[in-house]
């Protein structure tokens, strides 16, 4: 039947291939016009491609910014055939992720690590699943110590070691990238495993060399594309398939820690999280649909051992940029040390509430850089009335963590990097309402106090210590991130740790 309609077609000079081709767009403008419904204006798409002939893939954040300019806070973009609601701006982002918390609550589509996860694991579960799992790891990070002082000592007690570390460079020139995640690295560590590593284990190198390489993946061109083309990017060769071999290898790590964990475990008895996940599995071995299992114990350790590691590691090698750029920051960041602490102690998280002008510094780097400027995608957990629109259930949504820090509704001068975004007339603490480095609502990151606790300590303890000499003129340091996308990586460069 249908070879003598498109022998019929053909007399009209229109071969079988046209004839599909016509067929799809037909159909995809029909499926366009049905999903859109109700949906946020927004740039026209085209078939299969979607805007992003429209949109700078390098630089998604500024696409983005451009598009508010035309469409508003609120607006819709397709990246591929898939439409995904952007909100732009401090108003729209808590209005969707504070004030209807719940209907935003779900877990967009994330192809590039849903491929590894299958929706298990903390971060990247939906539905009762993720509900369980985050209500489990927050209350065992807890217990743990997460904000109290027990895993303050673990911080501290890292930081003495990035000392060490940092002496050995001898002032010589030298990439802080995993000197830092080192430390910061065990912190986490040491809660989830119930170990630190030796800076000098290779396995545990190679580890941040995977985590370190992924963030960079994720964040270029080829995981965008892998995000938006997944069935047609798994058979293409590129960098891009490196991220599943480097997960992978994630994997393998965790489960040859899962396996020496089973020959001393103790049920009455767990030394760390993964301990802990143990008792509940066994709590809950004879119940079929239970989600405590040998994949979410995976995926949960492995995701929460990634984002502790990189995202405070990637803020202190930012902010450590930032300070060479700006050196009368620094000195005034010294000089708050010198008058509280000395240099005869550690600094503790006590010390934060008498140095004012340093938790602004270490707030604006935050606000600054933005490392996570999209968030992860977040999707309508029910149709959702916003705005006047209607978001059908599943829809993806963007909220621009970069689009919050930089309204201009919040910060006086948004693009200019400036601790009296955090200080009062009375060059006292101030906090600003549109600060969301963590996210917010009810995907806010769970490990927020443990990261706020390791950037005040890690970045005062450095401070007190040395002085960080760029090597090159401090006026001609680039801020811009290299790679913008998931994360907002800085450029690579060197310094020389000089000891005060």
């Amino acid at each position: 039947m249908s070879s003598v309609l498109a022998t019929g077609w053909e007399k009209f000079g229109i071969n079988a291939y046209t004839l599909a081709l016509v067929s799809v767009c037909i159909i995809y403008l029909y499926l366009l016009h049905k999903r859109k419904g109700n949906l946020p204006p927004g740039p026209q798409g085209l078939p299969i491609w979607g805007n992003l002939h429209q949109l700078d893939t390098k630089d998604l954040v500024k696409s983005l910014e451009d598009l508010s300019k035309m469409y508003g806070p609120v607006f819709t973009i397709y990246l591929g055939p898939r439409p995904n609601v952007v909100l732009y701006g401090y108003k729209a982002v808590k209005e969707a992720l504070v004030e209807q918390a719940d209907n935003f609550s779900g877990r967009g589509e994330f192809e590039v690590v849903h491929g590894f996860t299958k929706g298990n694991g903390l971060v990247f579960s939906n539905g009762e699943k993720w509900k369980t799992l985050r209500r489990f790891t927050l209350t065992t990070l807890r217990n743990f110590g997460m904000g109290k002082r027990g895993v303050e000592e673990r911080i501290k007690e890292e930081a003495q070691f990035l000392m060490e570390g940092l002496k050995h460079t001898k002032q010589t020139p030298f990439d802080p990238t995993f000197f830092l995640s080192r430390a910061v690295s065990n912190v986490i560590c040491s809660i989830v495993f119930g170990e630190r590593f030796d800076y000098g284990d290779k396995r545990f190198l190679m580890l941040l060399s995977l985590i370190n390489e992924n963030f960079q993946l994720l964040s270029s061109q080829w995981g965008t594309f892998y995000n938006i083309f997944p069935g047609v990017m798994k058979y293409l060769p590129g960098p891009h398939k490196r991220i599943f071999q480097n997960f992978e290898k994630m994997k393998f790590f965790v489960l040859d820690i899962l396996k020496s964990h089973k020959e001393t475990f103790q049920q009455d008895c767990p030394r760390d999280l993964m301990d802990c996940f143990l008792v509940e599995m066994q709590k809950e071995s004879g119940k079929p649909l239970s989600h405590f299992n040998i994949e979410t114990l995976v995926m949960t350790t492995l995701t929460l051992f990634f984002g502790g590691t990189e995202t405070v590691s990637t803020t202190l090698r930012y902010g450590i940029l930032i300070l060479m750029k700006y050196p009368d920051v620094t000195e005034k960041i010294q000089e708050e040390i010198h008058r509280v602490i000395g240099k005869n102690r550690f600094p503790t998280v006590d010390d934060r509430s008498r140095m004012p002008y340093t938790d602004a510094v270490i707030h604006e780097i935050q606000r600054f850089t933005s490392i996570i400027p999209l968030s992860l995608p977040h999707a309508v957990t029910q149709d959702t009335y916003f705005r006047g629109y209607k978001l059908p259930k599943g829809t993806n949504v963007i909220p621009v963590l970069t689009s919050v820090h930089t309204d201009p509704t919040k910060y006086k001068e948004p693009q200019r990097f400036d601790p009296h975004n955090f200080l009062d007339e009375n060059n006292q603490f101030k906090s600003n309402e549109a600060f969301m480095p963590f996210s917010s609502g009810k995907r806010i990151c769970v490990g927020e106090s443990l990261a706020r606790m390791e950037l005040f300590i890690f970045f005062s303890t450095l401070l007190q210590n040395f002085t960080f000499q760029p090597t090159q003129q401090p006026e001609l340091i680039d801020l811009k991130p290299t790679i913008s996308g998931v994360g907002n990586v800085p450029t690579p460069y060197q310094l020389c740790a000089i000891p005060r």
